[in-house]
């Protein structure tokens, strides 16, 4: 995978961030996942193009973890601001307290794709959510991978 010169977000997150928003969020990240932020904490990829079924989409940048958001100007990229903004509209069970999906990556229009939780909290797949389609507490994906790193190959210039 290519990524754009210098559009990695600093500081990398080290296991310290990284175990406060594991339980933040209830979850434990893939190693493949840790491993992606440690080269591509929040990266504008040149390979930014996937097919999928019929479907081609493009990756508008990946999202970061940062320790203080506010405290810097790619803040509105933190995996943890986005999962906030997007609220009940990716979760499908109001009574859990864990996430079921964690975007790590910003598709045009506004679709994110995301690690998913849902059928398997040890061993997360990818999917993409779909922001216009998906309502309070009805969130719409689309599985697209079993893996961070089988996700990645699928990427092309």
């Amino acid at each position: 995978m290519k990524i754009q010169n210098d559009s990695v977000v600093l500081p990398i997150p080290d296991e310290k961030l990284i175990a406060r928003v594991e339980d933040s969020f209830e979850i434990k990240f893939p190693a493949d996942f840790i491993h992606f932020l440690s080269k591509n904490n929040g990266a504008i990829p040149i390979t930014r193009f996937f097919k999928y079924k019929s479907n081609e989409y493009v990756v508008d940048r990946f999202l970061c973890l940062l320790d203080n958001p506010r405290e810097n100007d790619r803040g509105m990229y933190d995996i943890k601001v986005v999962f906030s903004q997007l609220d009940e509209r990716i979760i499908s069970d109001e009574d859990s307290t864990g996430a079921e999906l964690v975007p790590f990556a910003a598709l045009f229009a506004g679709n994110f794709v995301c690690l998913d939780y849902r059928d398997n909290e040890k061993n997360p797949t990818i999917c993409i959510w779909y922001n216009e389609d998906s309502g309070e507490f009805e969130p719409v994906t689309e599985k697209i991978a079993n893996s961070v790193d089988e996700f990645v190959t699928m990427l092309e210039e």
